[in-house]
């Protein structure tokens, strides 16, 4: 089956569209990628998406507006992915859509939402659309996050000692891929370094580049106490968190308690950093990870996976480029895997992971211009992939 997986996280920065073949082959699934497009949002669209996300309130007629011109985004890149990458014969979309809430108290997960009308896709590309993969998992008890995990375990299994997928987005999650594999979010990876840098600079920067900040300040211990205190950390899992929690009136109420109000840009980026690979570190830790396998855009910044290889210590630090697998599609693949499931019937959640009751099969299905995506049947499903 040939499918395109649509990804926009956290960080809101750009939406990708990963393509590839799936083939059964035994209790094995065979991918063979054929390529990755991305595009950042309009600015107008990110500037109204910025504007709404939380802490922000908002109205049902913006509700409405993003939902419409976020689904068209990702119709139009759809669209490209199918005519650049697929020559035209993709016969089925997965899109996540772009989440704007995560509703958590007290560890629970009530509700999450994630937006990106699938109409538009499947009118723009004539294919079938599976799209809100996160709301069957939180209904059956579950935390809806991390669904990468289920593709992690399927992809590191077999190999030796316990290896950790890492996802590195605006939050971090992890994947413990043992004989009873478990997941979490450790909490931000990019969130409140993006924040700090687009606030402290009015705008004109949005991330650190390169690390660079982060690289020329010094971390200063008393905020980063005052960050490490948070009680998030110390939940047990499976347990997720998003920007509902970790936003920059967040790090600026930790900057008033604790007078770091006046530290210099490079000195929170620094600090942020630590922040991110101490918690992440303590998470493997918690698990006994042999080795990290890195993924998403985190692994660009040279300053933070130079901070997170100390952390670890003697755990290896790898990325997934070096296992096969592109860092920066891995996301949207994960997705186009789920939706491969989904088409043929196929729970895409492991309870052990997400802390649901039971296994579910993931998503809605909006019909493309033939209807719904053909699948042949099977009668177990897949327990492990590679790549061709």
């Amino acid at each position: 089956m040939r499918i395109i997986g649509m990804m926009s996280g956290t960080s809101y920065d750009a939406i990708d569209a990963a393509a590839v073949d799936i083939a059964r082959d035994g209790d094995a699934l065979v991918l063979t990628p054929l390529g990755m497009v991305s595009e950042a949002y309009p600015g107008e669209l990110r500037a109204a998406l910025a504007a709404q996300m939380p802490p922000a309130t908002t109205s049902m007629e913006q509700v409405c507006r993003l939902d419409t011109g976020i689904g068209q985004a990702f119709a139009r890149l759809a669209v490209r992915a199918n005519n650049e990458l697929c020559d035209g014969t993709a016969e089925l979309v997965a899109s996540h859509g772009q989440t704007m809430f995560h509703w958590v108290e007290s560890g629970r997960v009530h509700g999450t939402l994630q937006i990106g009308e699938p109409a538009w896709i499947a009118e723009a590309t004539g294919c079938a659309v599976v799209s809100n993969f996160r709301s069957r998992d939180v209904a059956a008890g579950g935390q809806g996050a991390p669904l990468v995990s289920l593709f992690d375990a399927m992809w590191l299994r077999g190999l030796p000692g316990t290896p950790v997928a890492l996802n590195l987005g605006g939050i971090a999650n992890i994947t413990v891929a043992s004989d009873e594999p478990t997941a979490f979010d450790t909490g931000p990876a990019n969130a409140l370094i993006d924040a700090a840098v687009t606030y402290m600079t009015s705008g004109a920067q949005r991330y650190d580049h390169n690390g660079e900040l982060g690289a020329r300040g010094t971390v200063n211990h008393r905020l980063l106490g005052q960050l490490l205190a948070e009680p998030y950390y110390s939940l047990p899992a499976p347990k997720s968190t998003g920007k509902e929690l970790f936003h920059l009136p967040y790090l600026t109420a930790a900057m008033t308690a604790t007078g770091t109000q006046g530290l210099a840009l490079e000195d929170v980026v620094a600090t942020l950093v630590r922040l991110t690979t101490r918690t992440v570190a303590a998470a493997v830790a918690s698990a006994q990870g042999s080795s990290v396998i890195a993924s998403g855009g985190g692994t660009q910044n040279p300053t933070l996976m130079r901070a997170l290889d100390e952390e670890l210590g003697d755990v290896e630090l790898l990325t997934s480029d070096a296992l096969g697998l592109p860092s920066s599609s891995k996301e949207a693949l994960a997705f186009a895997v789920l939706g491969y499931l989904t088409a043929n019937g196929f729970p895409g959640t492991l309870p052990g992971c997400t802390g649901a009751r039971h296994a579910s099969v993931l998503g809605s299905i909006t019909p493309g211009l033939n209807g719904l995506p053909s699948a042949v049947p099977a009668a177990t499903p897949p327990r492990s992939l590679r790549f061709a």
